[in-house]
């Protein structure tokens, strides 16, 4: 029989770096959460006192900062701050692959997909009036959730979905669709400005209402329109009636909404939240 193996103490620097690397295993920050192409992310706790996102600023909902990350925002990396008590805290968040399927439509109007010149100009002028709604920055007037925009709320589905038209591509689904009756009232989801009530090419009879913080809800495809730009509306008052106008295959309400610039998901706004990401969970 051999002789009995001897235990050797570490040298002290090896004990050392087993110590250091023990530490930072036990500090590691937690990996950062992934939000999908226009969800939101959450980031509450006593105090909060200010919330910003590249650049932008505004006051925290109660205790809670909500940060809305754009539908069409690539994959990535972005830096949400939180001030509480006077102190600035930052957290990272990833934004993850693009999730969502592909959808073909028939629309049996091709002038609604083909268009003439006279059209793309028509568009061209519509969209530009749209586009300064973005920046509209007026006094806060909603809390969260949001109201249903329907007195009964169906599933919505589709938004994000990469569209093909007649075969050809055409822009991602920026908003929630839900099958109605045509001539079923449509409500404002919160109290609010009508900032746009106009029929327009694409939409059809289109409202949009401002709920201040930058926050704007759309309601698109109407049969009529029942509020007038510049009213003041209240959260559940109906603005119009669910129809199928504009670029549309059958009556339904397309409810979309910008908040900061921001399309987002109305799942993230409307009650369960099931597309919210919150930091430090």
């Amino acid at each position: 029989m051999g002789p009995a193996a001897v235990e050797k103490p570490l040298a002290s620097g090896t004990m050392a770096i087993l110590l250091l690397l023990g530490a930072m295993a036990a500090t590691a920050a937690p990996a950062a959460p992934v939000v999908d192409p226009g969800g939101l992310v959450r980031w509450g706790g006593p105090g909060t006192e200010r919330c910003a996102m590249e650049g932008e600023s505004w006051a925290p909902l109660g205790d809670d900062c909500w940060y809305p990350i754009d539908l069409l925002r690539g994959a990535g990396r972005v830096v949400v701050v939180r001030t509480a008590a006077g102190r600035r805290h930052e957290a990272a968040v990833r934004i993850g692959d693009y999730p969502y399927p592909e959808q073909r439509l028939t629309i049996e109007d091709t002038s609604k997909v083909d268009l003439s010149a006279a059209d793309l100009a028509r568009v061209e002028r519509e969209n530009r009036a749209i586009g300064a709604l973005w920046s509209r920055r007026t006094p806060r007037r909603f809390t969260l959730p949001l109201a249903p925009p329907l007195a009964e709320l169906p599933a919505g589905g589709r938004f994000g979905a990469r569209r093909v038209l007649n075969g050809r591509p055409s822009s991602p689904h920026s908003g929630a669709d839900y099958s109605a009756d045509a001539g079923t009232p449509v409500r404002a989801a919160a109290p609010g400005t009508v900032a746009l009530a106009a029929e327009h090419f694409f939409a059809g009879n289109s409202v949009y209402l401002d709920h201040g913080d930058g926050l704007i809800t759309m309601y698109f495809h109407l049969a009529s329109i029942t509020v007038a730009e510049g009213q003041e509306v209240a959260a559940g008052q109906e603005i119009g009636r669910v129809g199928a106008t504009g670029r549309a295959t059958g009556p339904h309400l397309h409810l979309g909404v910008r908040w900061r610039g921001a399309r987002i998901d109305p799942a993230a706004l409307l009650a369960g939240a099931e597309r919210v990401v919150t930091v430090g969970e």
